[in-house]
């Protein structure tokens, strides 16, 4: 299995899940040892190992089962600009337009990096994995519908998600605008009973169901009694009027008929379990892009996620605009396949939103290949 150790303590690096050792590792990651491996400020490292390192830890967390050149290849943006800020080279600008006697050009240049200092760059960097959470896999366990995203993909290989009303199998599909998911809810885990502490299967009932329950025997002790007295009284008025008992017990049927019942007081035993597993909180969040609803399990993928100054709208447990995901950014602008042959081509994932190129370039195959 490709996640038989996803969750080793030694390498400690994050996943999409909501296990007690993969929360252990993000601690790692971020306030314990671990943290001394990702400070490239003051390091021996050279600048190849800082982004090998910062490639391998964000994407074993952003589709780590996802083949590396599959990820380059159909992931990755088109375009890669340059993460990085450009205040050092429009600040010699300035000084440059000041030597030459361009003084409203060089106040000009000085304002605009105030403001840009003051207003920030958007994180970007964090961008490159914004076709991964396009996936329904991702879309299923960002909805808290699945523990990992290891177990969304099973529930969808087993076909226990649905896609626009119909059965959806492939956890590799991309979704678009306005997609709907729906999950059964027999298949999610924190929905059934055996998912519940052993402490609460072994208690017995609790102190309110037992207050309901004498509640309930001493109203019906109460309606007992009230029938044996009318059962009385009826069979006293039958010794009297014998002519006209038919009449009155036909009377009491239809009305005993007409009359609702009422209904019985439900325990807390009796409603829907909801058991979350134990430190699931850090990973318990919906992002802006997707709009769930519990009560039917489903969801709908409303636009693709962007960022602006100061905010990404990507989860990830680094910095969207740290140190990490710049020279992660760095990597892949480098190592980026740029040809795609028609064999490339064929063995393109689902894409539900896909541009008029790609079509054109797919009825240009299709006739090639006929």
């Amino acid at each position: 299995m490709r996640d038989a150790n996803v969750y080793n303590l030694k390498r400690a690096m994050p996943r999409m899940s909501w296990g007690v050792r993969n929360l252990y590792n993000l601690w790692q990651r971020s306030f314990g040892g671990k943290t001394r491996e990702i400070d490239f400020s003051n390091t021996h490292k050279s600048l190849f190992q800082q982004r090998w390192i910062a490639k391998a830890l964000l994407r074993a967390y952003h589709g780590d089962y996802i083949p590396e050149k599959v990820f380059k290849r159909w992931y990755l943006p088109e375009m890669l600009p340059d993460v990085r800020s450009h205040v050092a080279k429009s600040a010699n600008l300035a000084a440059l337009n000041k030597w030459a006697h361009r003084d409203m050009a060089a106040e000009k240049e000085v304002k605009r990096i105030e403001l840009e200092q003051a207003k920030g760059l958007a994180p970007v960097g964090s961008l490159m994995f914004r076709e991964v959470e396009r996936r329904i896999d991702v879309l299923v366990f960002r909805c808290c519908f699945a523990h990992s995203v290891y177990e969304a993909r099973r529930l969808i290989i087993h076909g226990e998600v649905m896609l626009n009303g119909q059965k959806h199998t492939l956890p590799n599909t991309r979704l678009a605008p306005g997609d709907m998911i729906s999950v059964n809810p027999k298949a999610i885990r924190f929905l059934k009973a055996s998912a519940a502490p052993k402490k609460e299967i072994t208690t017995k009932v609790s102190e309110e169901d037992e207050e309901q329950e004498k509640e309930t025997e001493s109203s019906a002790a109460e309606n007992s009694a009230e029938t044996d007295s009318a059962e009385k009284t009826k069979g006293n008025s039958e010794a009297a009027t014998s002519g006209t008992a038919s009449d009155v017990r036909d009377a009491s049927e239809s009305r005993a008929k007409e009359e609702p019942k009422s209904p019985k007081p439900k325990r807390k035993s009796d409603l829907t379990p909801f058991h979350l597993p134990p430190y699931a909180s850090p990973s318990i969040f919906i992002p802006a892009y997707i709009e769930p609803s519990f009560a039917t399990c489903s969801a709908i993928y409303v636009r693709h996620p962007t960022a602006r100054p100061g905010y990404s709208e990507i989860p990830t447990p680094y910095d969207a605009d740290g140190e990490l995901v710049r020279a992660a950014w760095e990597w892949y602008s480098h190592v980026r396949p740029r040809i795609r042959s028609k064999r490339q081509l064929a063995r393109m994932p689902e894409n539900r939103q896909i541009s008029g190129r790609a079509v054109y370039r797919e009825r240009k195959n299709a006739e090639a290949t006929a």
